[in-house]
């Protein structure tokens, strides 16, 4: 990149950052959003504004919520909203755990073996890669990994923002991308194998039908990931001025090395329970032993929707408050229970502001959810890109972009693609697309614009973590500082596609990119 592009981009994106941060408080914007979406639904609502669900044919309508029955669900339903806010819930259990482990002192000695030990020119691309493989377990990396980020890059002199920005784009930019499989994809496979049975009833869509492009996708995100970073984020964030310190990088002394001795063969413990807990279901040899397996779905057997998937924020606090409870009685650095108790009362006592505008964002969530106003521009949307009677790869770039668009109003991977599926799963198989092909472009559109969608359910949560170490970051900090990394996701996946598309390579275990109407 030239001087002068470079110095175009750092302006534009200044501009970006500076206009969005002259709006409210995060907070302050979703409240006045809350409001703006009741409005919203009272004018929509005049005018009678239909539309047909694709898949189910029923009529979709905009709900009013300034009606007598809208103002009740308002008033009964803000205490619920708040406290069934999905991410709510995960951040406070899983940083209950991550308490004690900082309390205790394993996060800080950790952080500086890792910047001892490993090659700086190596932490981005593996802060970057770690938070892509962080989605096989959901929200782990949201939580976990994106506040990491901020941490070493803190401790290692460099601007902290920048490492959440690296972490952020992998957890939530690199979300089509993966070594393993996650939840997200049985999920995804059902929708689009209900939409092709449509023009074919006996065709199947398997959880791994995206998996070769996935595996791929992997160390190409992790790479421009790495390369966005380096070359747009860090030279425009420049050197940090914060008042947050970094951990002072020393040498370990006895006791840490100690604490870190007993904390090591404690995790190989926990790594073997682990492996005997998702181990092939069989017969206990006590009765009071649970059987090998017990963390795999007892109908199925499998591990992509049983219990260690959906309780591993569970498992996150359990596994961090045991290491950390370890490394202190090795460190010598907690005496007594009291030390783990306020260890994590402390990390409780940093998330005033973030609760604060969870409960506003929980709202705003729940009203445009209640009005359908999304569901009614999704499927007009959809409706429209369909009508252009585009060719193969336009219509592939179309459907790439209204996902990316879509996913700015509409959080739910799965409550979009039950939109999308059955217009453009049809569509493009009588084109000669395949329903797996068709679901791998919904991904990543989806995928490039999360980290810049204020709807996507963890912005708030990422708002709270930049605020740690710049008090007048707002929403316009964050589009400004990943709006690089969506752009350039997004042209080099569309790239990426296109190749494969001319290429015609698989895309996963027995799915093809075309598809032949019998």
């Amino acid at each position: 990149m030239s001087d002068n592009q470079s110095g175009f981009v750092s302006r534009m994106l200044g501009a970006i950052e500076r206009v969005g941060n002259k709006l409210p408080h995060p907070a302050t914007l979703f409240a006045i959003f809350a409001l703006a979406i009741i409005f919203l639904s009272w004018v929509v609502s005049m005018f009678n504004v239909t539309t047909v669900h694709p898949g189910t044919g029923e009529t979709v309508e905009a709900f009013n919520l300034m009606s007598n029955e809208g103002l009740h669900l308002i008033i009964t339903n803000m205490v619920t909203n708040f406290t069934s806010f999905a991410p709510l819930g995960t951040v406070l259990v899983a940083l209950l755990g991550i308490g004690i482990a900082e309390a205790s002192g394993l996060m800080s000695t950790g952080l500086r073996l890792l910047v001892i030990s490993a090659p700086e020119k190596l932490l981005t691309f593996a802060i970057v890669f770690a938070g892509i493989l962080s989605n096989t377990a959901s929200e782990v990396g949201y939580v976990v990994l994106v506040p990491l980020g901020g941490m070493i890059f803190l401790a290692v002199g460099r601007h902290p923002i920048a490492g959440i920005a690296a972490a952020f784009a992998g957890v939530s930019g690199g979300y089509s991308a993966n070594l393993l499989l996650g939840t997200i994809d049985p999920l995804l496979a059902g929708l689009s194998e209900e939409a092709a049975n449509i023009i074919d009833p006996l065709y199947n869509v398997n959880p791994a039908a995206n998996y070769y492009f996935m595996f791929v996708s992997t160390f190409f995100i992790a790479g421009i990931g790495t390369w966005v970073t380096e070359k747009v984020v860090v030279p425009r964030l420049g050197d940090y001025k914060g008042d947050a310190k970094p951990e002072e990088i020393k040498q370990l002394d006895d006791d840490e090395k100690l604490g870190l001795k007993f904390t090591f063969w404690a995790f190989v413990g926990v790594v073997v329970l682990l492996i005997w807990s998702m181990a092939p279901m069989q017969g206990g040899f006590w009765d009071f032993v649970p059987n090998s397996g017990f963390l795999r779905d007892p109908e199925t057997g499998g591990l992509l929707r049983s219990p260690f998937m959906s309780g591993i924020v569970a498992i996150i606090f359990l596994i961090a408050g045991f290491l950390g409870i370890v490394y202190g009685i090795g460190a010598k650095t907690l005496k007594s229970n009291y030390d783990v108790i306020n260890g994590m009362g402390k990390s409780m006592s940093t998330l005033g502001t973030y609760i604060v505008l969870v409960f506003f964002a929980a709202q705003f969530v729940a009203y445009f959810n209640w009005t359908n106003l999304g569901l009614i521009f999704a499927i007009s949307g959809a409706n429209f890109i369909g009508s252009l009677g585009l060719g193969r790869i336009p219509l592939m770039i179309a459907l790439v972009l209204i996902s990316a668009f879509i996913n700015l109003v509409v959080g739910s991977a799965s409550a979009k693609w039950a939109i999308l599926a059955p217009v453009f799963i049809p569509m493009f198989m009588l084109l000669g697309y395949s329903p797996e092909f068709t679901q791998l472009a919904y991904r990543v559109g989806d995928s490039v614009t999360n980290v810049i969608a204020p709807m996507m359910s963890y912005f708030a949560m990422i708002v709270a973590f930049i605020e740690r170490y710049d008090k007048k970051a707002g929403i316009g900090t964050i589009i400004a500082t990943m709006l690089p990394y969506t752009i350039v996701f997004l042209l080099c996946w569309l790239i990426m596609l296109i190749i494969w598309i001319l290429i015609g390579l698989p895309i996963g275990p027995g799915s093809e990119l075309f598809y032949q109407l019998n």
